[in-house]
């Protein structure tokens, strides 16, 4: 893979300062913690074997630059110092705003085979209990429940993950009101 544009670079830059801000709450830190992943990114981008996941490999040099921060700092490395569980990552919380959204656009029947099922975490026979239907029924309602819900995002989003589900691209192939409504929300 080739170096990085400047354009690729400002495009990572502010979430990454965010990103490394709340692990180490030091603006100066942050900054030079930032640039020091750019120039590790530049001088490594020749090993990124596959482009998409750009993305999950800043994360990760990031990651290592800061736990080598505290490391230097100290010999034991406080679990409070390093926050990794408030990553903050608004494509995922996107994707999720606009997923709930066209699940309310779905069929009765088969939104509230999906509510019961993925949100409240009925199991496929309690469902089939629930609405008094038979398993198989219950089954077949969740599964094209699932692939409406499916269609509706193909058809609307382009959306990449990488290696650890976290969403890497989210554009919208439709206009959509979901992205504007969830910025509004934020």
């Amino acid at each position: 893979m080739e170096a990085l544009t400047s354009h690729d670079l400002n495009f990572f830059s502010n979430e990454l300062k965010g990103f490394v801000y709340r692990r180490v709450r030091d603006k100066e830190l942050t900054n030079d913690i930032v640039q020091e992943v750019f120039l590790k990114v530049q001088s490594k981008i020749n090993q990124l074997h596959d482009q998409e996941k750009i993305a999950g490999w800043i994360y990760q040099i990031a990651r290592n630059i800061i736990t080598d921060h505290f490391r230097s700092k100290s010999k034991i490395i406080n679990a409070k110092d390093l926050d990794w569980e408030s990553d903050h990552n608004v494509l995922n919380d996107c994707v999720s705003y606009c997923l709930n959204e066209m699940l309310l656009a779905l069929p009765e029947k088969y939104r509230q085979a999906l509510e019961l099922t993925e949100l409240q975490n009925l199991s496929q026979t309690e469902l089939a209990a629930k609405l008094g239907i038979s398993y198989s029924g219950a089954k077949s309602r969740v599964q094209r429940a699932r692939q409406m819900l499916k269609e509706k995002m193909d058809k609307n989003y382009r959306i990449k993950m990488d290696s650890y589900g976290n969403v890497t691209v989210c554009e919208n192939r439709a206009p959509c009101n979901c992205s504007r409504s969830f910025e509004e929300t934020c």
